[in-house]
């Protein structure tokens, strides 16, 4: 073979002829041989925005790594992308911009689509979808009305924020830290609605069992999810109100505190505050509901803002005690939370007790720390104790009265054991333009009535107007809204409502298995072989939301016969956040504080504006603190492989990365290194001999050592805990090893030359190939097998033996590392450091540490 010509490592020019080469294999498609065990790699897919940030390439390059590693494994891997491209972005960027919000997204697409090829992710674009095309929603929509069908979507009247400006529903993250319409500047007012949610507490129970199957999730994910679901035990009490039938129902925990009950408070929404209400503090609760009522929620139950509340003038009876106690209404109770109703129990609740205090209510003792104990209070009491002041369960552990207490008022028909979720209903209602319309027409004969499945999908309108003004943009386009029924023929009207965007990634990861399937969903029987996703890669911020959503609809699926598992992600890897050394002046508040790093002179950091000394720290990278790195202009000048060296070696995955050019610079550095190693020895001629084991060197075996120490750390680093920082931290042990070898012409030399270069592809895939094929190699690198490392290669014929006298360490010889005890002590006494330092001196004792050292006491 003649040896190729040396050149410098040029990253540009490998890049682009591997990435075409891949595309001309067809390299990266899914293979349907099913005689190979599976492995789904997946990215939380994008909100195409129009550019990738370097979160986005942490992302795909860690579920990248993983892929390219699965294949050369043996596994027919399924690694595939697409666009979570609904959504109230898009819809205001086509308002503010004047054009259609489908226009804009696939603006966004195409050039998101185009950063990340440039990336050489080893991506299935075959299998690519996006939630806004109608092919996609028109399983959406299908999927609503399995929901529908199972009782699970159902309507109702709920509060929404309400811009009386505008005339429009806004979502929580449109409404300010003030209550002020983000748009129109507006006081948000709440507004009651009919509104679509799903039932997802049905599942609420099964959800919270099935986080013990996840043994591959992160112990937070998992306690964030049962935290939001949020289980109790505790008991359902009825309080009668004075003078009237009806009675006050609450929820508690706390069934050990009822005889502390001093006052009970209703949500202002709750329909008895007009029952209870006496004619004289009419007026007053009126105009505190309607102050309340322009309040979100968040305000309403922010813990660092104080609790208002008004005397309704009615009273309820204890009906432990037969007492009757003023009934209240106050800002932090919610209609739609629990019974929105509770009893205040002052002495033994943080929040009662404040509230008590501010509006001098009574403050009664029922439970003690010990018997005996003093029983006035400078805060409430929230630990378990023994009761006092409690009638016939005096004297009982507060633990053991919980359950007497429940029984009693069970006895007595006003009160029952419950358990409960502070998990809500979905709401799943939206009254924009830009997602997928829900699918029932509103009948006035037939009532709710679902599109059929053969009308679907129910396509978005493409002449809109959008303003952003005048409530839902498909209500007013009448030409759109009235449709016969499909049932009776009479003239009828489709919902206007589309559905919330989390819907769309709650079933994505299905549809990605089957992607064009014209006919259904998805093929049973592809769905079922290729799911659960095996890893799943994305950011902590969709903990809650997101994972569990995507958990509900795969046991909706599942109990509709369409699926034959319980969970959709077997392991989850939430990746850290990218930060940017980020400049910020201490003496300015807002937005204005972040001074762009552009700007600074990294050696006098100081504001431009006002001269200022600045702060320096690292923040996650962000357009509003300037410190943000394009990956474009990373990848321009240091190439694709040197980022993903760089990102996966600068911190585990899990972590938060700090971004440092000057450790870009160390990968770049280490890659030429390789890039000279390699071709250095194609240059020389490629040794084609086959290793004879049993006549190497000492340099042979030390090397073949080294190859084989790589091979299993670096496994054990990328199969486990994905640790690819400490994989490459092998790789570079691996690389000097080969470097200070003294056997270039050796077929063991060969051996870790090779090795090198297969372990390093799934890291710098583009310079992996063109080093593989520079070694006179045919198959591309991706395609060769996971090496695994031989036993026998890691144990060493020699190992250093250190001797020490009286416990100084007077230098150290080579001795065989099979040797024992016995052997070990006269290697040292025969050697020539132990013969000049104990020289005429008597050996008391000779302490033996096997494989490591001998130490000679002295007499």
């Amino acid at each position: 073979m003649e040896s190729p010509q040396k050149t410098s490592y040029q990253p540009a020019a490998i890049e682009e002829k591997w990435q075409k080469t891949w595309s001309e294999l067809g390299l990266d498609k899914t293979p349907q041989d099913q005689n190979k065990p599976k492995f789904y790699a997946l990215s939380m897919f994008p909100y195409p925005s129009g550019s990738l940030h370097m979160g986005h390439v942490r992302n795909y390059t860690i579920t990248d790594v993983i892929a390219r590693l699965k294949r050369m494994q043996g596994y027919r891997v399924l690694h595939p992308m697409g666009w979570d491209a609904f959504g109230l972005p898009a819809e205001n960027a086509a308002i503010d911009r004047g054009v259609p919000p489908a226009k804009w997204t696939y603006q966004n697409i195409a050039q998101m689509r185009q950063q990340l090829q440039r990336l050489g992710l080893s991506l299935d674009w075959e299998c690519e979808v996006a939630t806004c095309s109608p092919d996609y929603y028109k399983w959406t929509q299908w999927i609503f009305l399995q929901f529908l069908q199972a009782g699970l979507a159902y309507q109702r009247e709920a509060a929404v924020n309400w811009d009386p400006i505008d005339q429009t529903v806004l979502a929580n993250e449109q409404v300010d830290n003030e209550g002020r319409s983000w748009r129109s500047g507006a006081i948000v007012e709440r507004k009651l609605l009919r509104q679509w949610f799903f039932k997802i507490t049905d599942y609420a129970e099964e959800l919270l069992n099935d986080l013990e199957k996840l043994t591959g999730w992160p112990e937070r994910v998992k306690l964030m999810q049962a935290n939001w679901i949020g289980k109790s035990t505790g008991a359902y009490l009825e309080f009668p109100i004075v003078g009237s039938e009806e009675k006050i129902g609450v929820y508690t925990t706390r069934p050990d505190t009822v005889y502390g009950v001093s006052y009970v408070v209703l949500a202002p929404e709750h329909p008895l505050t007009q029952v209870v209400t006496t004619s004289e503090q009419k007026t007053a609760v009126e105009a505190f509901i309607k102050e309340v009522t322009n309040q979100s929620e968040l305000e309403r139950t922010a813990e660092d803002k104080p609790k208002r509340g008004i005397p309704t003038g009615g009273k309820a009876i204890n009906p432990f005690t037969g007492e009757e106690v003023p009934v209240w209404i106050a800002d932090y109770v919610l209609y739609e939370y629990g019974t929105g109703a509770v009893m205040g129990v002052p002495a033994h609740d943080v929040r009662d007790f404040k509230f008590a205090k501010e509006q001098n209510l009574a403050i009664k003792v029922v439970i003690v720390p010990e018997v005996g104990a003093e029983e006035t209070l400078k805060t409430s009491y929230t630990e378990a104790g023994i009761l006092v002041n409690s009638g016939d369960f005096n004297g009982i552990n507060s633990v053991d009265a919980k359950k007497a207490i429940t029984e009693f008022a069970e006895k007595q028909n006003f009160g029952k054991l419950r358990i409960q979720y502070r998990l809500r209903d979905w709401l799943i209602s939206r009254q924009r333009y830009w997602g997928a319309p829900i699918p029932v027409i509103h009948c006035p004969e037939c009532g709710i009535v679902p599109v059929p499945d053969a009308d679907l999908p129910v396509q978005l309108p493409e002449e809109i107007e959008l303003s952003g003004r005048g409530g839902s943009p498909l209500a007013q386009l009448e030409s759109w809204v009235n449709v016969p029924c499909p049932t009776c023929g009479t003239p009828a009207k489709r919902e206007t409502d589309t559905m919330d965007t989390f819907i769309d990634s709650s079933w994505y990861f299905l549809r990605f298995t089957d992607a064009k399937n014209e006919n259904q969903v998805f093929d049973f029987q592809k769905v079922n072989d290729w799911m659960p996703v095996d890893q799943y890669v994305g950011g902590i911020e969709h903990a809650i939301l997101h994972l569990l959503y995507s958990r509900f609809f795969t046991k909706v699926l599942r109990d509709r016969g369409l699926l034959n598992f319980d969970e959709p992600f077997q392991r989850l890897l939430t990746q850290g956040m990218v930060q940017g050394l980020t400049y910020m002046n201490p003496n300015k508040g807002g937005k204005d504080k972040w001074i762009p790093s552009n700007l600074v002179d990294a050696n006098n950091p100081v504001d431009p504006q006002t001269g200022e000394p600045l702060q320096r720290l690292y923040a996650t990278m962000s357009k509003s603190k300037g410190n943000g790195v394009a990956p474009e202009d990373v990848i321009n000048k240091y190439g694709i492989d040197t980022a993903r060296m760089f990102i996966l070696f600068k911190a585990p995955p899990e972590k938060d990365l700090e971004w440092d050019e000057a450790d870009v610079e160390g990968q770049f550095r280490f890659l030429n290194r390789v890039w000279r190693l390699v071709t250095d020895y194609a240059a020389a001629g490629v040794c084609k001999q086959k290793p004879e084991l049993d006549k190497l060197s000492k340099v042979e075996k030390d090397l073949r050592r080294a190859i084989h120490i790589a091979i299993q750390a670096i496994t054990e680093d990328v199969e486990d805990e994905y640790q690819f920082n400490t994989a490459i931290s092998e790789l570079m042990k691996l690389s000097n090893a080969l470097n200070d070898a003294s056997c270039n012409n050796s077929p063991i030399y060969a051996e870790g030359i090779q090795t090198l270069v297969i372990l390093l592809a799934p890291f710098a895939p583009h310079i992996g190939d063109e080093l593989w094929q520079l070694l006179g190699n045919k198959d591309s690198v991706h395609k060769q097998t996971w090496p695994s490392f031989d036993p026998a290669a890691l144990i060493a014929d020699e190992i250093t033996l250190v001797i020490q006298v009286m416990g100084k360490t007077r230098g150290s010889i080579q001795v065989p590392s099979q040797a024992d005890k016995a052997e070990l002590e006269k290697y040292a006494r025969e050697s020539e450091i132990a013969q000049r330092y104990i020289e005429g001196k008597e050996i008391k004792k000779a302490i033996v540490v096997p494989g490591k050292l001998v130490n000679f006491v002295l007499g």
